[in-house]
């Protein structure tokens, strides 16, 4: 498509855009009908750790996307010489779970608490029990449980509750509705009428603490809807809210909200049966699509949804590249201390390809990069650390090797639930996020630690905001009896190729040391949150 052809698709509206609130930066991307990004923006943004709380503002929220929009919409005229002003679909996605409350009036009752606090493990384990359905402490409904446990002052005051991205499309398009995928990290959904289990709706309301509230769950969770539906349409008021200059018109068609991992599953054309993603930032995650229910209920497994009703295991740590990026910070400083100036590309990939001189087993180094808790170790509170005995090889590639294994360190124990016990098995995994920039070697610590071949795409680097902006296509332009799948498959990703790098024996035996000695250690991690008391 060349240049005018691009433009008269601008200006006809002929495009989509998807707007994605990941834990540290805020994207917009502009997307033609035939799947292209031709532009994006985008704001760096981090959360803030409040009274103990990891929270964002809403100041923030709105801030970020007006300054992602601007940078997109800016892109655009310096590229095509128009204005963006007409946009045929919107859809917005952003980091699932997490609780945001708010009363009649629509005021937000506490400030937004995110995925990453392990505050609610009492409501959790309690709605575990009650429903035999894992409830990770991540989710809403355990926020909001926790919430009435604790009597906090505003439950009675509860009107509504939903996630970063059903705000987001609230305030745009006045609807109160989740996508399915969303949807089930706020409470469990039932795979047949594809909306909350209506007899844990039951449940729920009939516990003594539940009981004595002035709402109904059912009344205060918000709408499920499916990839295809229409949220409504974008409000005058929306469009200034996304548009600080005014240019922006309303009457844009808006897709169902998605959160992170539902965005990640189109972006890497893994909505299928035996199909599966990871993505790996600040959080990582893995889902695989299911073709039979799980024989267990297991605490380190959510069952959700793809976006368009699937059931999906996924495995969810609450720490990925934090600690490596923190890391890498401190190598560019020193760099600079020396006069040398190093592009971050430089700096990851050459530290990165250090990595790969190490020792199979890392040397025996282990680090824990927990900046927030991690669920599936049992570790409430971040502490981030690195230790190793004596005799443990120290040089650079293996404390390099050591970040890299640490990251994905609680996903493979997750993953060998699902592989080793449950025995689920996928016909591709493909995997996305920051660490893959630098070509192949996070990806090859990938395939040796799940000990399965990992799948790079050429457009990995798309990512959520432009899985948002495909799903936001395909509401306006679903045909009769397609299903996702097939829109994905046929269509968007009917010239896709990618890279695939298959486990090596040595490594995954030298990963699985290291992982017996992260195992060995982690009495150590456990014990750091109770000495190393945080200031509140």
């Amino acid at each position: 498509m060349d240049k005018q052809q691009l433009k008269d698709k601008i200006v006809s509206g002929n495009i989509s855009l998807g707007i994605e609130l990941g834990s540290t930066r805020i994207k917009s991307v502009l997307v033609t009908d035939d799947f292209q990004t031709i532009a994006s923006g985008d704001f760096i943004w981090e959360n803030e750790l409040d009274n103990g709380i990891w929270t964002y503002s809403l100041d923030k929220v709105w801030n970020g996307i007006q300054t992602s929009y601007a940078n997109m919409a800016r892109e655009i005229h310096d590229s095509y010489g128009v204005d963006v002003k007409n946009i045929g679909s919107i859809g917005v996605s952003a980091m699932m779970h997490g609780y945001m409350p708010f009363d009649k009036n629509g005021k937000l009752l506490v400030p937004f608490r995110t995925w990453r606090n392990n505050i609610t493990g009492q409501a959790a384990d309690k709605l575990t029990e009650l429903f035999d359905f894992n409830i990770p402490e991540r989710w809403s409904i355990a926020h909001l449980y926790q919430a009435v446990l604790n009597n906090e002052s505003h439950i009675d005051d509860v009107d509504f509750i939903t996630s970063l991205a059903g705000y987001v499309t609230w305030k745009i398009s006045g609807k109160k509705v989740l996508g399915i995928g969303d949807a089930s990290g706020v409470f469990p959904i039932d795979n047949n009428t594809k909306t909350y289990d209506t007899s844990m709706l039951k449940k729920f309301n009939d516990l003594d603490l539940i009981k004595a509230r002035p709402w109904d769950i059912q009344d205060v969770l918000p709408d499920v809807l499916l990839a295809g539906d229409t949220a409504g349409q974008l409000t005058r008021d929306g469009a200034k809210l996304i548009d600080a200059s005014g240019q922006l018109e309303a009457g844009s068609l808006i897709a169902p909200p998605e959160g992170d991992a539902g965005t990640g599953m189109v972006s890497t054309n893994a909505v299928k049966v035996r199909t599966g993603n990871v993505s790996a930032g600040t959080s990582a995650f893995s889902m695989v699509v299911l073709d039979e229910p799980m024989k267990s209920v297991h605490r380190d497994i959510d069952i959700v949804t793809t976006p368009d009703g699937a059931p999906v295991a996924m495995v969810h740590i609450n720490n990925g590249s934090s600690d490596i990026n923190a890391w890498v910070s401190l190598f560019n400083e020193f760099s600079k201390l020396l006069g040398v100036q190093l592009s971050p590309n430089d700096l990851y990939g050459t530290l990165f390809s250090e990595s790969v001189k190490g020792d199979q087993d890392a040397g025996g180094l282990v680090n824990f990069s927990y900046l927030s808790g991690e669920n599936i170790t049992r570790v409430p509170e971040g502490r981030p650390m690195f230790v190793r005995k004596p005799d443990a090889k120290m040089n650079l590639a293996n404390f390099i090797k050591t970040q890299l294994y640490s990251a994905f360190a609680p996903l493979k124990i997750g993953m060998d639930i699902l592989l080793r016990e449950e025995h689920i098995k996928t016909n591709v995994l493909i995997a996305q996020g920051g660490l893959f920039k630098t070509p192949v070697v996070a990806q090859q610590v990938l395939a040796d630690a799940l000990d399965t071949p990992i799948t790079v795409m050429d457009n990995a680097g798309e990512g959520g905001p432009w899985g948002m902006a495909i799903l936001a296509l395909y509401a306006v332009n679903k045909e009769t009896g397609e299903s996702l799948s097939s829109y994905l498959e046929n269509k968007v990703f009917k010239d896709a190729t990618g890279a695939t790098l298959n486990p090596v024996p040595e490594s995954v035996a030298g990963y699985d040391k290291f992982i017996d000695n992260y195992k060995a250690a982690l009495p150590a991690e456990q014990n750091a949150v109770e000495s190393m008391k945080m200031n509140k």
